[in-house]
């Protein structure tokens, strides 16, 4: 079963660059989950420049943004160095965080999709990518996290 908006988040430990990343580290604050289908690809490299370049944005209502994919560290660790990535990229190579959160598609390629999980772990918002071409942009996310200071 699909995560969905009301469900607990589910859990995970996962290697990231700059150490290891479980959800439930964050607790407490809103956490952005961006799944991805790959490094150095084109549209993910755009979509994730754009929430880099955004990250103030998420820093103001106290979200932690994690990228996760299903390449491996090394992978991950050149693709950070290549763009200054303000946040972590987390290694999900058996797909296992992936398939809990339902991003895999029919032929075994996670889609793009954003989750927002609230401060006590709620998902609050869940976008899955149909053709996988597109992404959600800053403002709709931070929309969806809503403002901390209301």
């Amino acid at each position: 079963m699909a995560v969905t908006v009301g469900d607990l988040a589910p859990d995970f430990s996962l290697p990231g660059t700059g150490g290891t990343f479980t959800l439930s580290q964050f607790r407490g604050r809103p956490v952005v989950l961006v799944f991805y289908p790959g490094d150095d690809t084109p549209i993910c490299t755009k979509q994730l420049n754009s929430y880099n370049d955004d990250l103030s944005d998420f820093t103001h209502v106290g979200a932690q943004v994690l990228a996760i994919s299903a390449q491996d560290m090394s992978s991950h660790e050149s693709f950070a160095k290549k763009h200054g990535f303000g946040f972590p990229l987390l290694a999900d190579v058996d797909k296992s965080v992936a398939q809990a959160y339902g991003t895999v598609g029919p032929l075994g390629f996670p889609r793009r999709s954003v989750f927002v999980v609230d401060a006590s772990g709620v998902v609050v918002y869940a976008h899955r990518a149909i053709a996988g071409l597109t992404f959600r942009p800053v403002s709709e996310i931070i929309e969806a996290i809503g403002n901390p200071d209301s």
